[in-house]
């Protein structure tokens, strides 16, 4: 039987092309049953017509709620989130009709740790506000944008699964001390990384550099709030890597403009796109990118393999790799 596979439009360039390599598509060669496509529309949501068109989907972007699998001539069989994160998949829903959801944790460890490297060395040499002296003809004020060196400074994770892990190693030799908060995380295994295991309020009262790694769930919604940002140091710098949600925009706004902590570096937002009219968009003490700010070449090459390739499983009667569901 055929076994019919879509790719959300969403990775396709503005020129049609794949946004990755499209010789990751060879995955799909392994069974010569499958039958592979864009999806015809490139939508925001998953619509049952899609689900009932299709056994594999290759998602990106779009969400995938109860009503997308809710008919009962949904054919869908494994839903293959391109990326690690799956809080636009309802999970529990397609676990009741028995669809198996993928994603890709390996493939992004390395690339968002990388990330957050970026986004620490960019704040703490202030990488944009001398970039704009220069522009701006202002080279003599550079007395007055010193830098934060790192040697003496403490590095605090929210979060220290995959790409904790992967970022620890790389953060040593710049800081002094990296803490990290994360109940589901063993002390030893951090000790062995070369960092110490914090309680989350520990971390935010003693990090120069607050780094959210964490995923979202209702229990970490809006986690980094108000109280949160209170209890940062004045001179410490936020960071967020995660999903936007984790952090209470508007509480970020006002730790901001109050002197609360000293900047932000954001790759994700609570809305994406960022609304134009955001007060971040008007702040020098904030760096904010796409959510794209660890795309590269290979990154998203793996990313599109690995999905792919959890859609052949499921296509030959085989356990994917890495499962939500």
């Amino acid at each position: 039987m055929v076994f019919r596979v879509g790719s959300t439009r969403d990775l396709l360039t503005a020129s049609g092309d794949p946004a990755f390599n499209a010789a990751a598509f060879d995955e799909l060669a392994r069974n010569p049953n499958i039958e592979w496509e864009w999806l015809p529309e490139d939508l925001p949501e998953i619509t049952p017509e899609i689900a009932a068109s299709y056994d594999g989907l290759h998602v990106n972007l779009p969400r995938l709620t109860a009503a997308s699998v809710g008919r009962d001539d949904c054919r869908v069989k494994i839903i293959a989130r391109n990326g690690v994160g799956f809080d636009t998949v309802d999970v529990a829903a397609c676990a009741a009709k028995g669809i198996t959801v993928t994603n890709t944790p390996h493939a992004i460890r390395r690339p968002v740790a990388v990330a957050a490297l970026t986004l620490i060395f960019a704040l703490a040499g202030k990488l944009f506000t001398k970039d704009r002296l220069v522009r701006e003809d202002r080279w003599n004020e550079r007395v007055e944008h010193m830098g934060i060196g790192l040697t003496g400074r403490t590095l605090g994770l929210i979060g220290a699964g995959g790409i904790g892990q992967e970022l620890i190693p790389l953060a040593r030799p710049f800081f002094r001390r990296i803490l990290a908060a994360d109940p589901y995380v063993s002390p030893a295994v951090l000790d062995k990384l070369g960092a110490g295991h914090a309680a989350f309020d520990d971390v935010l009262t003693q990090a120069d550099f607050v780094v959210v790694a964490c995923p979202l769930d209702e229990t970490t919604h809006h986690l980094m709030n108000a109280q949160a940002f209170a209890r940062m140091k004045p001179t410490a710098c936020f960071i967020n890597v995660a999903r936007g949600p984790i952090h209470d925009e508007a509480a970020l706004v006002e730790a901001l403009r109050d002197g609360l902590i000293a900047a932000a570096g954001l790759d994700v937002t609570e809305q994406e796109p960022i609304s134009p009219h955001s007060p971040l968009l008007t702040m020098d003490n904030t760096i904010i990118t796409p959510h794209a700010l660890c795309w590269t070449d290979e990154c998203f090459e793996d990313i599109a393999r690995t999905a792919l390739r959890s859609i052949v499983d499921v296509s030959l009667g085989q356990h994917p790799a890495h499962p939500v569901t």
